[in-house]
């Protein structure tokens, strides 16, 4: 069995986990959340405890169900706490702006760069040079994070452009004569 799926998810109390035939729903202070039941696991809740365990002995239900697990346990995780990804603007006159769900960035270019932040996740600036975004999907927090890191990526050579807040750019030396 996977090392993973050994591990029991406990519903914290504000969370509501219902298991169907076709999927499995979780509710709490943070929204509502489902992913498709997989029929090469089977899932079971014992008094807030969820155990996950492959149908058969095969490589792929033993993989799935450790996947599963953890995409249960984010969502859990999501629907009581909720993620949040950090992102820093470095460079000389950029600056993001947040006003409702839409994200203004000024990061060099000749025009400025506009997102809307899909449903169920929320953008914040801080200050001009920080981006906060959260939402109760982990999956959905981390893509919108790399598509406006995505923007203007951090260069070598200065460092200049938008990173996470605790990444490290390696500075590469520049060409001697």
């Amino acid at each position: 069995m996977s090392r993973v799926a050994k591990a029991h998810v406990i519903i914290p109390s504000g969370v509501d986990v219902s298991i169907t035939a076709e999927r499995i729903q979780v509710k709490g202070a943070g929204g509502t959340l489902s992913v498709p039941q997989n029929p090469r696991v089977k899932v079971a809740n014992d008094a807030g405890r969820l155990s996950f365990e492959p149908v058969d002995e095969s490589r792929e239900a033993n993989a799935l169900s450790g996947t599963v697990r953890q995409l249960v346990n984010n969502m859990v995780v999501g629907v009581g706490k909720g993620f949040e990804k950090k992102l820093s603007l470095i460079g000389v006159g950029f600056k993001a702006a947040a006003s409702g769900n839409k994200l203004n960035l000024n990061v060099g270019y000749s025009h400025p760069v506009d997102f809307v932040m899909p449903a169920g996740v929320s953008v914040a600036c801080p200050t001009p040079t920080e981006i906060v975004i959260k939402g109760a999907d982990r999956q959905v927090v981390g893509q919108l994070a790399a598509e406006i890191r995505a923007v203007r990526p951090p260069e070598p050579y200065k460092g200049k452009g938008i990173r996470y807040a605790d990444e490290t750019v390696v500075i590469k030396e520049t060409k001697k004569k």
